[in-house]
């Protein structure tokens, strides 16, 4: 794989002295944690609550979650240019501030309109505390491979965000109902995220290396600016097939997370057994990150995800075939679940690596907004198909996106940057 710039893996981290680097790092594991458990898992345990109390239908009430998703993916490109300008402190903590006063609203809103501004307005300030500012911070204290080690320790503490956050709504809505659990989540997320990202978030001390890598290597003695990265993406071919990639595997598994349930009851499971079964998606996606960070090793990124979305195609086509059974239902959830996840380590190396860290947030601004957005519609798409057709095609159209997902990231791979 072709690289844009050399960041050199030294003693120092980034290229700049080690230490506050650990401490935010062990941070942003816990903003992480905290920001998806508040702001994205706990709408599931709320969902039913919120629409008997709203007088609303369950559609109308899940049209908010899937606005504040779309919100998120709009605002994902200024966002990231105001990483690279500014950095992650102002605003990441601005954007805690914002969130917890938008879960404090959250709990008084009496009609559906108001429940999607509210959720709209989350949708913008997940853009701006969630991973991507979180990645594009790491990305700019630290060169390989401790920057892979830094985004694998974030991704895994925050991949049990659903495991903690999902009882504990539960446990707060049968204590307090659904308006109470929600301010005492807004405490949690304040008391946590706000101090967390002002104390600990900072930018690189003294020139980024990559600059200092392109000064060294001859160049016109012009530091690289973020919007030249930008600009050179766009330009890339193979950041668009980069694109499409990523683009079909969200798809993919935003469509099983939301209707694997109901495929495992159709095919005579209990709730509680095809409850359990989806569950394991989210261990699972901690142990497809440890697949990823072990293999690469010895094997290039996009070896080893070509590998893992293929081994996604064949689980979903086994599901369809052997789901009935609990054998068949454990082992195809289990070997689908091992590419949940991947993408989000996958993603700021495979970008960092062809177009440098200079600019990096802007470049991933641009590869996150469609990859949300497909995220958020594909579930749709696949209700219509299924009502059409039935779980089986449904599932064909899975594995035919993973399976796409595995050729575009080895098409991706070759070539140079242009």
């Amino acid at each position: 794989m072709a690289t844009a710039t050399g960041v050199p893996a030294d003693a120092g981290i980034g290229g700049h002295p080690a230490g506050r680097p650990g401490r935010m790092v062990a941070a942003l594991a816990v903003t992480q944690t905290i920001g998806y458990g508040t702001l994205y898992y706990a709408y599931a345990v709320l969902l039913a609550p919120m629409a008997a109390a709203l007088g609303a239908s369950t559609a109308a009430v899940t049209g908010a979650l899937t606005a504040s998703v779309i919100a998120g993916a709009l605002a994902a490109v200024p966002v990231g240019r105001w990483l690279d300008r500014h950095g992650g402190r102002g605003l990441m903590t601005g954007g805690s501030l914002a969130a917890t006063a938008l879960l404090i609203a959250w709990s008084q809103v009496d009609t559906v309109g108001q429940l999607y501004a509210v959720m709209i307005g989350i949708g913008v300030t997940g853009a701006m505390v969630l991973y991507e500012p979180a990645f594009a911070v790491i990305v700019s204290w630290y060169a390989p491979p401790r920057r892979d080690r830094a985004l694998l320790a974030v991704t895994i503490v925050a991949g049990f965000a659903s495991t903690i956050f999902l009882p504990l709504t539960g446990l707060l809505v049968a204590r307090l109902d659904w308006r109470g659990a929600l301010l005492v989540l807004a405490v949690v997320h304040a008391v946590t995220t706000v101090p967390l990202h002002a104390a600990t978030v900072r930018r690189p001390p003294g020139p980024h290396p990559d600059r200092a890598a392109s000064r060294n290597a001859g160049g016109q003695g012009r530091p690289d600016r973020p919007r030249g990265a930008t600009r050179r993406a766009v330009r890339d071919a193979r950041f668009w097939i980069l694109v499409a990639t990523f683009v079909a595997h969200g798809a993919a598994t935003s469509t099983m997370t939301v209707h694997l349930v109901g495929f495992l009851t159709d095919r005579g499971h209990a709730a509680t057994f095809a409850a359990t079964v989806a569950g394991l998606l989210g261990i699972l996606s901690v142990t497809g990150r440890l697949v990823l960070t072990g293999a690469r090793r010895r094997l290039s990124v996009p070896t080893v995800l070509a590998v893992i979305f293929a081994v996604q195609a064949a689980a979903a086509l086994g599901l369809a075939a052997a789901g009935g059974t609990r054998v068949g239902a454990v082992l195809g959830v289990t070997a689908f679940g091992l590419g949940f996840g991947v993408a989000s380590l996958a993603v700021p190396a495979l970008l960092a690596d062809r177009y440098g860290t200079v600019g990096y947030a802007a470049v991933a601004g641009l590869l996150a907004a469609p990859v949300t957005l497909a995220k958020a519609t594909a579930p749709l798409a696949g209700a219509l198909l299924l009502h059409r057709t039935g779980y089986g095609p449904l599932l064909a159209a899975v594995a035919g996106c993973c399976a796409l997902a595995a050729a575009g990231v080895l098409i991706r791979a070759g070539g140079h940057l242009s």
